[in-house]
């Protein structure tokens, strides 16, 4: 990397972060994925465009990667709701596994005939590319009106493949470089890596959970570190025993998230915050690490062009179709989840494995890699919303999640204070504040409609986007939440 002042160095990572914040309302309204310009930015900021950054480390990029991916996945487990996933579990659960198999599979012939590469450097490809990417469905498909159904089922597969397609990798380059590799210790550690990750996910986030409640610190802004400190633990115990790091993390995320957490509102905030900025980070250094130059070759560009085609129209629809025919799912549902599966930044980490295992031309994997993801981002991630149109998959707008609003010192203060939007279709529409049917000891203290203070009485009728702040004594925050459970997507 070139050499920078301080000053330099503060300038550009200002500029990194001003950069970030635009391109995701440039992507929203062009309906590009934020990844694809992140990516972009540091491919321009590299050596072979700009020349002001010169980085080829492949462990270091690597390392950010995993990290950057522990971050995404215990805040996509947090934002998860565990009534929607349940319903598609199972599906889900078999698309993260043998979808990845399958997807992997039809890709290696592919690239056997296509690349002319040996079967256990084209199984090796396709391990790489198997898996969708978390960061690339959580961040496209947030905002997105899509039947609940579906951007579960995504959600749940992007969140939990990584460690099949992690496997999957690792295992066919050890297949390749050692000389003594076993295919009975493959298996077994498989089912090892995918059970510890469960059980531990469950158990270390259970854990955290009841120390989140417990522990009584002088800021609420230390809760959400003592969970950012909780999720890079559980990978860290988790991995060191053999388990899947990242499914444990998830897990946990999900778990955690559906637990009555004080300062829930500070947590979910702050790793909503962290997430977009780690994923800002691990793109751009992903980006950093490839030479255009390099990715400018007719050759690399048919060859990437076919692989693509084969990903997206063969292999991700023959997994999804024969993953899903023993589960409730209609034909445009299908048709659907084979198009929404995204690659991005997961198989470019992966990617990098080969570079620092001593594989035989390693870039090869990369490049084709960062091809078959940057055209998967394209084309399928700006359509995703116009392809849920188009087959009536399309969902009313999803009412907000009641937020907890923390009081100066909420461990001082026996209260809570609850944020809650009115949606347009709500059944408390018209209703008069007193007949809400509340428990004692709680009051809607304010309402804000249409960008103004209301001081409600009894007789206040509510309306359409009214934002509702209702204090209430701690013991019967669950009690309004389940009054409002049918307006805030509460159980």
């Amino acid at each position: 990397m070139n050499e920078f002042s301080i000053d330099g160095i503060i300038l550009l990572m200002g500029f990194f972060l001003l950069c970030g914040v635009l391109m995701t309302k440039l992507t929203s309204r062009a309906g590009v994925p934020a990844l694809v310009l992140f990516m972009i930015l540091g491919m321009v900021l590299g050596s072979d465009v700009s020349g002001l950054i010169y980085f080829s480390d492949a462990h270091l990029a690597q390392t950010i990667g995993i990290v950057a991916l522990i971050i995404i996945l215990f805040e996509g487990g947090l934002q998860t709701e565990w009534k929607n996933v349940r319903p598609v579990l199972g599906g889900a659960s078999v698309l993260a596994t043998v979808g990845v198999i399958m997807t992997a599979a039809v890709v290696a012939i592919a690239a056997h005939y296509v690349l002319g590469l040996g079967w256990l450097e084209s199984f090796l490809l396709g391990s790489i590319v198997g898996s969708t990417d978390a960061a690339a469905v959580f961040s496209v498909m947030s905002g997105q009106n899509i039947k609940s159904k579906m951007s579960s089922t995504l959600e749940m597969e992007s969140g939990s493949n990584d460690p099949m397609a992690m496997f999957l990798t690792v295992a066919f380059i050890e297949w390749l470089t050692l000389p003594n590799f076993s295919m009975g210790n493959l298996i077994v550690n498989f089912f090892v890596q995918m059970g510890l990750g469960l059980v531990l996910g469950l158990g270390l986030g259970y854990l955290a959970s009841i120390w989140m409640n417990k522990i009584k610190l002088d800021a609420s802004g230390l809760y959400a570190v003592l969970s950012m400190g909780f999720a890079i633990a559980i990978y860290a115990v988790t991995s060191s025993l053999g388990g899947s790091g990242l499914l444990a993390v998830y897990v946990a995320g999900i778990l955690i998230g559906t637990r009555e957490l004080n300062h829930s509102h500070a947590i979910f905030r702050f790793h909503e915050g962290f997430a977009w900025l780690m994923q800002l980070i691990m793109f751009v250094i992903l980006g950093l690490l490839v030479f255009p130059k390099e990715l400018a070759n007719l050759d690399l560009i048919w060859k990437g062009l076919v692989l693509s085609f084969i990903l997206m129209f063969v292999a991700r629809p023959i997994a999804v179709f024969l993953c899903t025919m023993f589960f409730k799912y209609t034909f445009k549902e299908k048709l659907f989840l084979s198009w929404a599966g995204l690659r991005g930044a997961v198989p470019i980490v992966l990617a990098t494995f080969p570079l620092l295992a001593g594989v035989p031309d390693p870039y090869l994997y990369f490049n084709m890699i960062f091809f078959m993801v940057i055209t998967s981002a394209l084309l399928q991630g700006s359509t995703i919303s116009n392809v849920a149109r188009w087959l009536g998959l399309e969902a009313p707008a999803t009412p907000k999640r009641i937020h907890q609003l923390e009081l100066i010192s909420m461990d001082k203060a026996n209260a809570e204070m609850l944020e809650v939007e009115i949606s347009a279709n709500s059944p408390f529409l018209d209703q008069k504040v007193q007949t809400l049917g509340l428990p004692k000891e709680t009051v809607i203290s304010a309402i804000i409609r249409d960008g103004k203070l209301v001081m409600p009485t009894g007789r206040t009728k509510l309306q359409a986007e009214d934002v509702l702040f209702i204090l209430a004594a701690k013991e019967q925050v669950p009690k309004v939440k389940l009054v409002l459970a049918d307006e805030n997507g509460f159980e």
